[in-house]
């Protein structure tokens, strides 16, 4: 358990910025779950998921940067919630699972050439004695443009994505489970992006995406 409370090179829970972020957003005097729940929604809706921000640079992946630039994909907010909750106390690491994802952008599809997202990130939390999964990747905003319900945690029931949307059309599926780590595994996880992905990792174009944006462009 030791190391589900530890400091890492991607997990820098002890960055004065991820400190200061995690007392905001968790009161000291709150129960374990209180604060983990808390911790969950700022991450979900307060830094914003962006699948184009994905960086073949190991510095771009360290939780304090993920806050700084306000928004991530999802590996990225995962290793950020990971952080603050470590930052409080609280047991927390890393799962990854591959899913499909049947809701997409046109210019996100066309990048990637597959629905598979291999080496998807959430993170695993320890409260009242078990494990339980909380994904914070898809912000408010970005549901509601995609007609999806928001995950929600409330710190005793897993909170993974839901295989449909509101109008009963396929969301997720899990397909493969990469298992839990202490810390992230980014040589693996960036091995495995760019051989499913090519394309998205030779050109830059992607940079300049606007996820959000398309999505509530596309399914108005």
């Amino acid at each position: 358990m030791s190391a589900c409370l530890a400091a890492t090179y991607f997990i820098d829970k002890d960055h004065p910025d991820i400190i200061a972020f995690s007392k905001q957003h968790a009161k000291e005097g709150e129960s374990d779950l209180d604060r983990a729940v808390s911790l969950y929604y700022a991450v979900r809706d307060l830094i914003r998921y962006n699948p184009y921000s994905i960086e073949p640079d190991r510095q771009a992946l360290k939780a304090s940067s993920v806050l700084a630039k306000k928004e991530g994909y999802c590996v990225a907010k995962a290793v950020l919630l990971t952080a603050c909750l470590r930052s409080r106390d609280i047991p927390a690491r890393l799962g990854f699972a591959d899913v499909k994802n049947h809701l997409n952008t046109a210019r996100l599809k066309a990048l990637m050439e597959t629905d598979l997202f291999v080496w998807h990130g959430f993170t695993e939390v320890f409260l009242n004695g078990k494990w339980v999964k909380a994904t914070p990747a898809f912000n408010l905003g970005l549901c509601e443009s995609f007609h999806v319900k928001p995950l929600e945690f409330d710190g005793t029931c897993d909170s993974i994505f839901h295989p449909f949307d509101n109008f009963g059309n396929r969301h997720m599926e899990y397909v493969n489970e990469h298992g839990s780590f202490d810390d992230l595994p980014w040589d693996l996880a960036l091995a495995a992006m760019k051989k499913a992905y090519p394309r998205y990792f030779e050109t830059y174009d992607r940079k300049t995406g606007d996820f959000n944006a398309e999505a509530a462009q596309e399914n108005t």
